[in-house]
């Protein structure tokens, strides 16, 4: 059981800046399935009222509402760029969207700034905030579906028929070309391991 000063005794923060109110409802109720607290601003002001509390261990930023503000764009880069053993406590993840989204790569790229495209697949998603949360120690380690975790969570949503535009239109819960071989390959390898261990359990008469 987590002591209480642990990380896991203690409600991870996330605070995103965004003003679209469909991406805050999608990105609310992503994030507060994990468990985490969450706290959507619209604005500039609110953002950096936020930011002042130090309860937070992620912001996540629509990159298109801050690179228009540089002394904002260069603040959020200075917090995304100090090391965990020079005492960082906040990560910065900057979410680039669809439309126009590549003017802010380049410049995002060269920051070395973590970032993710809109729309963007749920598991990536989780997977690239969970990451960012290890590494201030907020949570102690990734988030990472197996296969079966992975199908189940793909054949819930299906059922609910939930859909949002935020994620990837084609399947919130998509499977890259990769994924799909290696789950078939894996279905295959256990269904011959099924039949293998039936034929033992019956008795061979060729034995």
């Amino acid at each position: 059981m987590a002591s209480p000063n642990s990380p896991l005794a203690r409600q991870v923060g996330i605070l995103v800046f965004e003003d679209d109110a469909r991406s805050n409802a999608a990105l609310r109720q992503i994030l507060d399935s994990e468990g985490w607290r969450v706290r959507v601003v619209p604005d500039v002001a609110l953002l950096q009222a936020e930011l002042k509390t130090g309860e937070y261990s992620l912001l996540i930023a629509n990159v298109a509402l801050v690179a228009g503000n540089v002394a904002l764009f260069q603040v959020l880069k200075e917090l995304a760029s100090v090391s965990v053993e020079d005492g960082a406590r906040l990560r910065v993840l900057f979410v680039v969207p669809e439309l126009g989204g590549g003017q802010f790569v380049s410049q995002l790229e060269e920051a070395r700034l973590p970032y993710v495209m809109r729309p963007f697949h749920l598991h990536d998603f989780l997977e690239k905030v969970s990451d960012l949360l290890v590494e201030v120690r907020a949570i102690e380690g990734p988030l990472r579906m197996t296969r079966h975790e992975f199908v189940a969570a793909r054949k819930k949503k299906k059922a609910t028929g939930r859909t949002n535009s935020m994620f990837a239109s084609r399947d919130s819960y998509s499977y890259s070309e990769e994924e799909l071989a290696e789950y078939e390959r894996q279905e295959t390898e256990a269904s011959r391991t099924k039949k293998t261990r039936a034929r033992s359990n019956l008795g061979d008469p060729r034995g």
